[in-house]
C-alpha cells in the first residue's frame, strides 16, 4: 500500500509539475496568439486602406471626366421669345391668345388632354372676323376675333 500512496504522490507531483509548466508557458502562447491577431488586422486595415485608396482615384478620375465633358459641351443658347400681333382695322390679335383659346375648346369643349394634341394650324381672316383652325391635321373649326 506504500507504493501505491508513493506512486500516487509521484503522477501527482509529475502532473503539478506539468501544470506550471504550462501556466509559465502561457502568457507566451497568449503573447504569440496577440501578435498574430495583430498581424492579420493590421493586413486587414492596410487592405481596406488600399481598397478606399483606389476607390477614391476611380472618383477622381469620373470627377474630372465629368468636369471635362461638362467643358466640351456647347454652350445652350437662350431661347429667343417671339410674340407676333396682327392689327387690323384697330383690332389687335396675339397669337398666344389664339392659342390659348383653341386649347381651351381641346381641352373643356371636346373634353380632350391635352397631351393628346399634337398640332395646332391657325387661319387668321381678319376681314371676317375669325380664325379657323385645325387639330391634329383632323379637327376642324373656327372661333371670332
Amino acid at each position: 500500500m506504500k507504493k501505491i500512496v508513493k506512486d500516487a504522490e509521484i503522477a501527482a507531483k509529475e502532473t503539478a509539475e506539468k501544470v506550471v509548466a504550462e501556466v509559465k508557458e502561457a502568457p507566451k502562447t497568449a503573447r504569440k496568439v496577440t501578435r498574430k491577431a495583430v498581424k492579420a488586422a493590421t493586413e486587414t486595415v492596410a487592405g481596406a486602406a488600399e481598397i478606399m485608396e483606389k476607390k477614391a482615384e476611380e472618383v477622381k478620375t469620373e470627377a474630372k471626366k465629368a468636369v471635362a465633358a461638362k467643358k466640351a459641351a456647347p454652350a445652350k443658347k437662350a431661347a429667343v421669345k417671339e410674340t407676333v400681333y396682327l392689327q387690323y382695322l384697330g383690332k389687335e390679335i396675339n397669337q398666344n391668345d389664339l392659342m390659348k383659346r383653341v386649347k381651351e375648346i381641346w381641352t373643356k369643349d371636346m373634353k380632350q388632354k391635352t397631351g393628346d394634341l399634337k398640332s395646332v394650324t391657325l387661319y387668321v381672316k381678319p376681314e371676317e372676323n375669325m380664325v379657323y383652325y385645325v387639330l391634329n391635321n383632323d379637327v376642324t373649326g373656327s372661333i371670332g376675333i
